[in-house]
């Protein structure tokens, strides 16, 4: 019974590889369809990897079993049982040969063993046709012995397959010996390149899943960035025109270009985001923070000092200062806004802090600003992704996913902590002591040459 479980064990498990390989061979066919136009040639799956590859060789017997059928053995019984312990060794061992740990057992190199021995027992008791069994004896070994011992093991074999037909047969002795070391090496050979080439397939099919994952993230961060801050100021902008249109319609207009150029320039960055192109820069967020802040109906305080930035610094604080600004216009009901850039040696550090509600950022009530008549409806998100609605005057409610001291939530600043973290950075973010919202990053800064200062400098303490 254990027998037969064995053996259905075996079938199905090379059901399953042939289905497989039948997979693969129809993926290969559809590639090399595909490729007729294109000159190129997609690589060959290969035979499967199961121990039924190994079987045909069995056939270098038939040879001993025309013996015991024409009655040329003596004992025939004895050679028909060595045959089957034989043939039985050699299934066992090369089909456990296409498993690392199986091979690497003490079972199977106990079974190699024992092969061994029956080899040389029928080598020794007949000759002829049995001598043949040191070069499926050699397959085995090859099979099984991948490592630094194989080619050890391999010229062991061999001069011992040559002593014993040296013993029996003295002219068959340098082909048998030949034959074996050479049935082990190449055997060898052949089933470690087929493993490397499936590991490298395998791991080339995981390269290209984690660059696609790493691409999807990277282009979510790049949308949430763009679209958070850019229809953050479109609609503040907004209603910063609907407000002046009743007293000063030239004011008015002036906010309505500022929406039309905000739009523009978000449909570029759109598209250089779409390719991976886009390169931020710090001069440019605090240009525009300034702006967004003012027509928010806040003061912005920007201050810079010591050397200037490394590029990819910049690119990346750039972007902290877009996201802070978004949350701080959205979210905080503020009346002062600064932003500090303080470069030293070795680290940069970037501050965004305003007085508003800082509770409201984390795990508190985020309030969203909405003016309407009638019966209004308003939505507030928290700075970390918080959701709400409300009535009348169109002030909404929202709760955030995590409190301030369960870390930094939110895409937007999830997305940031995952960008500084990647270059060695950091970012914090949270309730002030004194009241209203922090947001601290900090980067290691590299030497870089000094450059011309941009043609509007960013005002040192200035506040418009």
């Amino acid at each position: 019974m254990a027998l037969w479980s064995a053996v259905r064990c075996r079938v199905e498990t090379w059901q399953a590889a042939r289905q497989e390989w039948k997979r693969d061979m129809e993926r290969f066919k559809q590639a090399q369809r595909a490729a007729r136009g294109t000159g190129e040639r997609p690589e060959h799956p290969g035979p499967p990897p199961t121990g039924f590859s190994l079987l045909p060789w069995l056939l270098m017997g038939l040879g001993s079993f025309s013996n015991l059928l024409q009655g040329k053995t003596p004992n025939p019984w004895v050679g028909g049982l060595g045959l089957l312990a034989f043939n039985s060794l050699y299934v066992y061992v090369t089909f456990r040969s296409f498993d690392r740990e199986k091979r690497r057992a003490v079972s199977t190199r106990v079974a190699l063993l024992l092969m061994g021995l029956v080899t040389t027992g029928l080598a020794v008791a007949y000759g002829g046709n049995w001598l043949m069994f040191f070069l499926l004896l050699g397959l085995a070994t090859g099979a099984t012995l991948r490592g630094p011992w194989l080619g050890r093991t391999g010229v062991l074999l061999a001069v011992y397959a040559g002593v014993v037909c040296a013993f029996k047969s003295g002219s068959d002795a340098v082909n048998i010996a030949y034959g074996t070391f050479l049935s082990s090496m190449v055997t060898a050979a052949i089933l470690s390149l087929s493993e490397a080439v499936r590991e490298l397939n395998a791991a080339r099919e995981e390269l290209a899943r984690r660059a696609v994952e790493k691409e999807r993230m990277r282009f979510s961060r790049d949308l949430h960035d763009l679209l958070g801050h850019t229809l953050s100021v479109i609609v503040v902008k907004s209603e910063a025109a609907r407000r002046l249109a009743p007293r000063d319609m030239d004011a008015a207009l002036g906010q309505i270009t500022d929406i039309e150029s905000v739009g523009r320039q978000a449909l570029t960055e759109i598209r250089e985001a779409v390719t991976g192109y886009r390169e931020g820069s710090l001069a440019t967020e605090l240009t525009r923070a300034r702006s967004a802040l003012a027509a928010a109906g806040m003061r912005p305080v920007v201050r810079q000092s010591g050397a200037p930035l490394d590029p990819q610094a910049e690119a990346l604080l750039g972007w902290v200062v877009r996201e802070a600004v978004t949350n701080v216009v959205r979210h905080s009901r503020a009346s002062r806004c600064e932003i500090t850039v303080a470069s030293a040696a070795e680290r940069v550090r970037l501050t965004v802090s305003d007085d508003g509600e800082g509770g409201g950022g984390v795990g508190g009530a985020a309030p969203s600003r909405s003016e309407g008549r009638g019966e209004g409806r308003g939505e507030g998100e928290g700075r970390s992704e918080g959701q709400g609605e409300g009535t009348g005057e169109g002030t909404g409610t929202g709760t955030a996913a995590a409190g301030a001291g369960a870390g930094i939530g939110g895409t937007g600043l999830k997305g940031l902590t995952e960008r500084l973290a990647a270059a060695g950075g950091s970012l914090r973010a949270g309730p002030s002591p004194r009241g209203g919202f922090t947001v601290t990053a900090e980067l290691p800064t590299e030497p870089t040459p000094a450059r011309p200062a941009p043609l509007e400098p960013v005002a040192r303490g200035s506040a418009r």
